[in-house]
């Protein structure tokens, strides 16, 4: 095998359900193409403060982050961005993402037409309930409301 590298470190097959919310929210920021300081700020917040991610390592955000970008990049990507969420995120995990996803895309006030569709394909991909998605929605928007 000499010649060969090892590709398992450049995208991860096996993630955990915390590298999957991560991947999620980077995702949904990243949609419009203008990743918000108000957008990185509400992703820190939620994996150094939600329960979820209690004993998750930081130091992979870097990883699910370039893990996305390169995603992004290649033309089945979010495809399998889906698959590789489908694989490894717990289905009691869905409305979790679905809500931090939620919180992302409206933690700058606004969300724009590129956000609403990814929204719109993780409901989809992760089967999320229309009520439930609405008081999901709901939620975040109340949350993110300016005076």
């Amino acid at each position: 095998m000499t010649g060969q590298t090892d590709t398992s470190d450049q995208l991860p097959h096996s993630l955990s359900p915390q590298d999957c919310l991560v991947a999620l929210m980077i995702a949904i920021s990243a949609s419009d193409e203008n990743i918000r300081t108000a957008e990185l700020v509400k992703i820190q917040n939620a994996v150094n403060h939600l329960p979820v991610f209690a004993n998750y390592d930081i130091d992979r955000m870097n990883t699910m982050a370039q893990t996305v970008f390169d995603l992004f990049g290649e033309e089945d990507g979010l495809d399998a961005l889906f698959g590789l969420i489908r694989e490894n995120l717990p289905e009691r995990l869905n409305e979790t993402a679905y809500a931090l996803a939620c919180d992302v895309a409206a933690a700058d006030g606004q969300i724009f037409e590129p956000e609403l569709r990814l929204l719109e394909e993780i409901r989809y991909e992760l089967n999320i309930d229309r009520l439930h998605a609405a008081a999901i929605e709901r939620g975040s928007r109340a949350r993110h409301l300016s005076a």
